[in-house]
């Protein structure tokens, strides 16, 4: 089969390698699309996976065409989304409900061979069936979507509260359609971006400005939610919660990024600072969100790339063109 492949840090290309082949509670899953994400840019700069070469892709959804032995429940031509934790289960974190910080973690596409490629395999356990008005060719938001829905269960939020976030990609753009859905009072955004920021307006968002400066919130804002994983864009935040609020550190930054923070304003303003990483129970609860509509694909999905044009759509994505960038094996 072909695939895209990570072979060096830097490094990538499209190739032939073997097919997989499924363990008995395992299929395999012909890619319909496969989304890319931030995650896949710290891939390629060697700071995720343990080894290489890799194959990328852990935003997925297609159809089975290959299923194990032991498999229940699904059957060839089933259209699926895939979760691509991989939780070992019986590690300290696991037999505490928080896989996500499993200790011996590991993730498709990102640990393990992912989504580029023509075929990929998956465990039972991780597959989602798509209802059949939900087109698996849209249905690789359902990831990143799980991932959102996992920031939101971190949040002490309440009805009418005023939310903040920085980054209007698609990471900040679903933030934007949950709280919506949440109860928020307003939501406004913050990114350089101008495309990006009008997207956001398309949406409905409160306001969407270059800077926060340009609003109006003398006493900050209950929630912010940092999407962008950039130390400027962390700090500001920092400093716009307003007495008793949170901020969500939800963007990835780069292992060596830092912010200074002032620990006596955290003190005094009873700040609540938090983190939410990947996806944690929160999976089928995005599948049956997308199903149901939370998402307009024709507005989150912006690209459509050939497989073979796997490095043309990541580095596009690095240029920060467009929103979410699909390939389609």
């Amino acid at each position: 089969m072909k695939a895209a492949v990570v072979v060096t840090p830097g490094t990538i290309s499209v190739e032939t390698v073997p097919d997989p082949t499924p363990g008995p509670l395992d299929v395999v899953v012909k890619p319909a699309a496969v989304g890319i994400c931030g995650t896949d840019l710290h891939i390629m700069e060697g700071e995720f996976a343990p080894a290489f070469p890799i194959i990328p892709g852990h935003e997925f959804a297609g159809e089975i065409v290959e299923i194990g032995a032991e498999v229940t429940g699904y059957a060839v031509g089933d259209q699926v989304a895939v979760d691509p934790s991989l939780y070992c289960g019986h590690c300290y974190y696991c037999k505490r409900a928080r896989g996500n910080q499993c200790e011996n973690w590991n993730a498709i596409g990102v640990s393990k061979s992912g989504g580029a490629a023509e075929f990929v395999a998956a465990p039972m356990a991780n597959l989602f069936k798509l209802p059949s008005h939900l087109a698996a060719r849209n249905a690789a938001l359902i990831e990143p979507l799980s991932c959102a829905v996992r920031g939101f269960d971190v949040l002490p939020r309440n009805m009418a509260d005023n939310f903040l976030i920085y980054g209007s990609g698609t990471m900040g753009l679903m933030m934007l359609e949950l709280a919506k859905r949440a109860g928020a009072a307003t939501v406004s955004m913050v990114d350089l971006n101008p495309e990006r920021l009008e997207t956001a307006k398309r949406l409905g968002c409160s306001a969407a400005v270059t800077s926060a400066d340009e609003l109006e919130a003398p006493r900050g804002w209950d929630v912010v939610i940092d999407c962008t994983g950039v130390a400027a864009a962390i700090k500001d935040g920092l400093g716009r919660v307003g007495r008793g609020g949170t901020f969500l550190q939800f963007g990835v930054s780069a292992y060596d990024a830092r912010v200074e923070i002032e620990p006596y304003e955290i003190y005094r303003r009873e700040i609540t600072i938090t983190g939410s990483m990947a996806v944690l129970h929160s999976f089928d609860r995005a599948g049956e969100l997308m199903a149901a509509g939370v998402l307009d694909p024709e507005i989150f999905i912006s690209h459509r790339f050939p497989l073979d044009r796997y490095a043309e759509a990541l580095e596009q994505f690095r240029a920060g063109i467009g929103r979410k960038i699909i390939i389609e094996p």
